[in-house]
């Protein structure tokens, strides 16, 4: 579990007087789960506390897996998870009376990060997971220094460890996989390795208003050798589906949201909620998904906010 889990309270107390001193009742609500998402989910909760004095929303993180096990234990009200729940995940729900329902709050680009002084500018999806397999050790094979590659990833509860192994890899991880505790101790490690790639979600990258964050480099990635290479910091990249590491953001309520879950959830994909996402570095919710979101949440909101 991560060391660095971010978490707010916020909402003041539970129970407020009115001034005929009758209680007003403040609905609490739990989200755990994905590191990649931990940040986004929290300004999401600030924005919509500030707008609903009866509701208080705790988030933390500690990875995809903590979340899904949290939400089969009742112990979440939303898991938020960056890859969807496995089978055997699904069945132990079902066995411990919980029906997962998901809604996909965004998508979010994987990020290839090096250090600046890397000469490497480009790779393809074979190319990344030979390197991550172990098939590819030295930066030479590669157009490089002849320098070995330091490899680095995230622990297994993480969604996106997962996501890489199975989408990229094809395999299992090399044994010299650095596991980092989190994004963000994979983006410093690198800072501080010129030998070093790792891949993290995008939105760990950029800032506010896009500009890539300073001491990573980030490559451009193609499909196969044979096709032109995108980044993922340009959004027609991520909306033409030319750049090829790309996975829906979930989350995962117990049945269908009602009540202030299902509002604030459906905050989350208003034209508010949705450039909130933008605003931290991830994409809107793609076309494919807006049918889920909309059978889960009975959505009001025009189809053409959403991408």
């Amino acid at each position: 579990m991560s060391k660095y889990i971010h978490t707010i309270l916020i909402g003041g107390a539970i129970f407020a007087f009115s001034c005929n001193s009758n209680h007003r009742h403040v609905e609490n609500l739990m989200i755990k789960g994905s590191d990649t998402e931990v940040n986004l989910a929290l300004t999401l909760a600030e924005t919509y506390m500030a707008t609903d004095p009866n509701i208080s929303i705790a988030v933390t993180g500690g990875g995809s897996g903590a979340g899904i096990a949290a939400l089969i234990n009742g112990k979440t009200s939303i898991a938020n998870a960056s890859r969807p729940m496995k089978a055997e995940e699904i069945a132990l729900a079902h066995i411990q009376g919980v029906n997962p329902v998901a809604t996909v709050l965004g998508m979010d680009a994987i990020a290839i990060v090096v250090h600046p002084q890397c000469s490497v500018q480009n790779l393809s999806l074979q190319q990344l997971g030979a390197i991550y397999r172990g098939d590819v050790q030295n930066w030479k094979e590669l157009g490089g220094t002849d320098e070995g590659i330091s490899l680095y990833g995230r622990q297994s509860n993480s969604g996106t460890y997962v996501y890489f192994r199975d989408s990229i890899v094809h395999a299992e991880y090399s044994n010299q996989v650095k596991q980092m505790n989190g994004t963000a101790q994979i983006v410093e490690a690198i800072k501080n390795d010129i030998h070093g790639i790792g891949y993290v979600g995008v939105g760990y990258i950029l800032d506010k208003n896009g500009a890539q964050s300073k001491g990573v480099k980030v490559l451009a990635i193609s499909r196969n050798a044979k096709s032109t290479p995108y980044l993922p910091s340009e959004l027609k990249n991520i909306d033409s589906g030319f750049y090829p590491i790309v996975r829906p953001l979930f989350q995962y309520t117990n049945g269908k949201p009602t009540g202030q879950l299902q509002r604030y959830l459906q905050f989350c994909l208003s034209p508010e909620g949705q450039a909130l996402v933008k605003q931290n570095g991830y994409f809107p919710v793609s076309e494919i998904y807006w049918q889920q979101n909309k059978q889960a949440l009975n959505l009001a909101y025009a189809k053409a906010t959403l991408h």
